[in-house]
């Protein structure tokens, strides 16, 4: 699901195609051509991260020349695709919504869920957020072979088009509504938050509503994964 581009040059040319890269690391101290990567990757909000060289020999055989950049095979598709693919089947649209999450454990966890539970896609932000990679697709089992996933630079932005194709947002917070009262059938984009952080303020102000999952024992978080996986067989549950 993702490879390895060393060297200033293949860099700077995967920066300039359509390649979806994941992440780009430079040795500390670097200079000369790697500042222009640098520059380049920051204007196309690309995670930059820096590192010793030493460290970036032991990562990569052959000359690196101060740069390394992941970048993914995963063909992500739109919120569209996502939408068409429900009307295809010709069922109300389920979107899962992920805010923040970072675990590829997680992420994979979710698409196999959502997979089964007949999600029509899943949304994640461009930054500051776990991307579909080989620990994922493994983690998935298969199901990221099925399952769409679209990559959007503005969350918020995404809920708008969402809630303009008519769906219904719900987050999934402590302070909502048990899950088990609200009506979660029809349209529906469900936001699961980041692990530990939850859902961000911004994207829980566009949503339209929250729900929260019983809790019973002395521990008052679920795993995002396990969060997930209960409020999309709730949606199962209450469709029929």
């Amino acid at each position: 699901m993702s490879e390895t581009i060393i060297g200033r040059n293949a860099v700077m040319e995967a920066l300039k195609s359509q390649r979806e890269i994941e992440k780009i690391t430079i040795a500390k101290g670097a200079e000369g051509s790697v500042r222009k990567i640098e520059a380049k990757a920051k204007d196309k909000k690309i995670p930059i991260y820096y590192s010793e060289r030493s460290r970036m020999d032991k990562l990569c055989e052959g000359n690196h020349q101060g740069v390394i950049a992941v970048v993914s095979d995963y063909s992500y598709c739109t919120v569209e695709d996502i939408l068409d693919r429900a009307s295809q089947r010709g069922e109300d649209p389920f979107v899962i919504i992920l805010d923040g999450l970072e675990d590829p454990h997680n992420l994979g966890a979710i698409m196999r869920t959502a997979e089964c539970a007949g999600v029509h896609g899943i949304i994640i932000p461009k930054r500051r957020s776990v991307s579909v990679t080989d620990v994922v697709a493994k983690t998935a089992a298969g199901a990221a072979e099925y399952m769409l996933c679209a990559k959007v630079a503005s969350l918020p932005k995404a809920i708008e088009s969402l809630q303009k194709a008519g769906l219904w947002i719900c987050a999934v917070d402590m302070d909502g509504e048990t899950m088990t009262k609200r009506d979660l059938t029809g349209p529906l984009g469900l936001v699961i938050g980041g692990e530990g952080s939850g859902v961000g303020r911004l994207v829980k102000e566009k949503c339209d509503f929250c729900v929260s999952i019983p809790m019973k024992g002395k521990i008052t978080s679920l795993n995002a994964s396990n969060a997930a996986a209960i409020l999309m067989y709730e949606v199962v549950r209450q469709r029929g």
